[in-house]
């Protein structure tokens, strides 16, 4: 496999949406600036939290290629889109992220088999779109939406033998079972990276490779450097991680709206629109949730020396 993953954070990215209710092009293009200039290593786009499920077929086509075009090499882009459950529309889904540029396409396990089918129905559908798409580099998502389906040990390591899946966004949120996993692909190309914010720094000190999950919307720069803390063996990578566990409990707030929000407390030019929430549902309580947020994030910023 001549791709390799980068290591470090890979946000779920966000899509935004114009007061038409369409993607806004321009707050794409700023929101990749944001996750590039705070140091991240990819994105992962065209997902749950780009609202996937509520996009037409053109609409993820449009957004994976401006993504990829603002980019512009800096990060690295894995994208889904895997929402259809028609075998040959799965096939085109993923095919368009490959076609427009994405560095891999990433099969949303839950799409593979019904919910009570056995993992080898998973493995034959793998199998199948490979076959299919012989010239695309692949990424696994443990989507939670709308059911969620895990990836076995054996799972993992017939994932890994393929040569060809070099991204998987677990979201098991067990450092037990991130351990067994992890064991199970040590060595090869199937890198692993956490959605998990409380198991985040224990899965690096196992060997894991990076962080995909949403509150890298809120503050990327502060789970990178969790990774540059670390790596340099600094005592304070667990002060961050506590704070980091903490503040992602706001995740359950009305998710991606509050991230828009905070977004737009960055400078992102945004607005709240979503598909997938009741926007009307936001209120001041809310909001000043993230502004309080906000204020602890720049106190650990100053903690930290990153100011």
């Amino acid at each position: 496999m001549a791709f390799e993953i980068a290591r470090g954070v890979f946000p779920t990215m966000i899509t935004p949406f114009d007061g038409e209710g369409r993607i806004d092009e321009g707050a794409v293009d700023a929101l990749v600036e944001y996750y590039a200039a705070n140091g991240c290593a990819g994105i992962f786009a065209v997902c749950q939290s780009s609202e996937m499920f509520f996009l037409s077929r053109e609409e993820k086509r449009r957004l994976v290629r401006r993504v990829v075009k603002a980019a512009a090499g800096r990060l690295q882009v894995v994208a889904s889109g895997h929402t259809s459950d028609d075998p040959d529309e799965q096939v085109r889904e993923l095919g368009i992220m490959a076609e427009e540029g994405a560095d891999a396409s990433v099969l949303v396990l839950n799409r593979l088999a019904p919910g009570g089918a056995d993992e080898s129905v998973v493995r034959r559908n793998i199998e199948r779109i490979m076959k299919a798409l012989p010239d695309v580099t692949f990424g696994v998502y443990e989507c939670p939406y709308p059911h969620k389906r895990l990836a076995s040990c054996e799972l993992m390591r017939f994932m890994a033998d393929t040569g060809r899946i070099v991204f998987l966004k677990d979201t098991c949120c067990d450092i037990g079972q991130i351990a067994r996993k992890f064991e199970a692909v040590r060595g090869t190309p199937l890198r692993m990276y956490n959605a998990n914010t409380a198991t985040l720094l224990d899965s690096l000190k196992l060997g894991l490779t990076g962080y995909s999950g949403v509150m890298a919307n809120f503050h990327a720069d502060l789970y990178v450097k969790l990774f540059e803390l670390y790596g340099k063996d600094d005592p304070r990578a667990e002060l961050l991680q506590a704070f980091l566990t903490t503040a992602a409990l706001i995740e359950r707030q009305l998710y991606p709206v509050n991230a828009k929000y905070h977004l737009r407390m960055n400078g992102i030019a945004a607005g709240l629109a979503t598909r997938s929430k009741d926007v009307s549902q936001w209120n001041p309580t809310l909001a000043l949730e993230v502004e309080h947020l906000h204020v602890l994030e720049e106190d650990m910023r100053a903690r930290l020396d990153m100011r």
